[in-house]
């Protein structure tokens, strides 16, 4: 039997990564087409929604709202980098077992080669921990198994 991806898992997690990124180029628009393009006057009124202060420095102001968006580019394209590249690692996890023993990883292990379960998770939050003992090279490996992220 193989675990399979959740689909409720990969639907949130797509979602997220589509929005972050639909927001970056949102920001990412702003910041480099449409508030360089804007009149320092007219960008303070379509964000304050009132003139601006008499003797009041738009330049500033238009600089400073440009970097603002250079910035929630940076940070949305970030979120959306972290999100589609842990949803990618839990699409690429491959476990399958049978009665004589899983693959994981590649590499064909018997039960025997568990040295430790860790399931204090288990009913909280549908975790496991395995720590595998890799019958080549003898090192403890620790494999998480997530019930969230795959079924």
């Amino acid at each position: 039997m193989e675990l399979k991806l959740n689909r409720e898992y990969a639907a949130r997690h797509l979602f997220v990564a589509v929005l972050m990124l639909a927001l970056s180029a949102w920001f990412g628009y702003d910041g480099f087409v449409k508030y360089p393009q804007t009149t320092g006057h007219d960008l303070y009124v379509s964000i304050e929604g009132a003139e601006p202060p008499e003797n009041f420095d738009l330049a500033s102001f238009k600089a400073q709202k440009i970097k603002t968006q250079y910035g929630f580019t940076a940070l949305t394209f970030a979120a959306f980098l972290a999100v589609a590249l842990r949803l990618l690692a839990s699409a690429r996890f491959r476990f399958d077992f049978d009665d004589t023993g899983f693959t994981c990883g590649g590499a064909r292990f018997a039960y025997t080669d568990i040295a430790k379960v860790d399931d204090r998770d288990w009913a909280k939050k549908g975790i496991v921990r395995l720590y595998i003992k890799h019958p080549s090279t003898g090192a403890v490996v620790p494999v998480t198994l997530d019930a969230w992220h795959h079924v």
